[in-house]
């Protein structure tokens, strides 16, 4: 019998390789008339105003970065500018190898998953067309939820989607946001995964006073899931993110 019910996951950097911003974003700058250096700081500094939702619509939080920025751009560029960063935050996205096996293996020794992600706007709307979302029970984004890691709300509404119960659920995560400690606190059992690549990876608010249990690949997590096998706890690790 399994330990857990459910095991959920922290989408960029965990499900997916390392992120950086790629060349794509260049395009996204130039049509919104503002130079790429300016506009990366403004995404930098404002991710989780723009990860809560709170700005509205794609468009709207688009305009309101614009403004943070100092440029004004046309409505037409708007609209532009989002479909340009859509494909950019798409191409920067690699799912893992191992990602789609794990999760097939997961679900067929009769463990639930899902995904908790602080993201924006384009991560929901391009996820339903990647390998991994038919093995997802439940998808949980902080853009449509409100708030952001570690606000316990992400974590307890995958949970009342799932009908669990926190102590039920593990939770794996490269430990952006302060994301680990966020589960740990929701009453979940959190797990790092630090691979390798992760030590170029883009990072918010990393945990890096997590000191508990500690996966280097997603190959580890279906045994930790059936069978709660011990894994190193406090190791050195590298940071890990939030979403691009």
């Amino acid at each position: 019998m399994s330990t857990y019910q459910a095991v959920l996951f922290d989408f960029f950097g965990t499900l997916t390789r390392s992120v950086q911003r790629g060349v794509a974003h260049r395009s996204t700058a130039e049509l919104l008339g503002c130079p790429p250096d300016a506009l990366v700081d403004v995404l930098d500094r404002t991710f989780y105003q723009r990860a809560s939702g709170r700005l509205g619509s794609a468009e709207a939080t688009l305009r309101w970065v614009c403004e943070q920025a100092g440029v004004h751009p046309s409505e037409s560029a708007v609209r532009a500018a989002v479909a340009s960063r859509h494909r950019a935050v798409r191409a920067d996205t690699r799912l893992r190898d191992e990602a789609v096996p794990m999760l097939a293996e997961l679900r067929r020794r009769g463990l639930r998953t899902g995904v908790i992600s602080d993201c924006t706007h384009e991560l929901p709307a391009f996820l339903p067309q990647l390998p991994v979302a038919p093995l997802l029970d439940v998808r949980v984004f902080s853009v449509q939820v409100g708030c952001c890691k570690p606000d316990p709300a992400l974590y307890l509404a995958a949970c009342r989607r799932l009908r669990l119960e926190p102590a039920d659920c593990l939770y794996v995560g490269d430990g952006g946001s302060q994301e680990l400690t966020g589960a740990d606190r929701a009453g979940m059992t959190a797990v790092r995964l630090a691979a390798p690549d992760l030590a170029d990876h883009m990072v918010f608010n990393s945990d890096d006073a997590w000191i508990g249990p500690v996966l280097r690949s997603l190959d580890q997590v279906v045994d930790l899931a059936v069978t709660g096998t011990a894994v190193p706890a406090g190791a050195p690790v590298p940071a890990g993110c939030a979403a691009p």
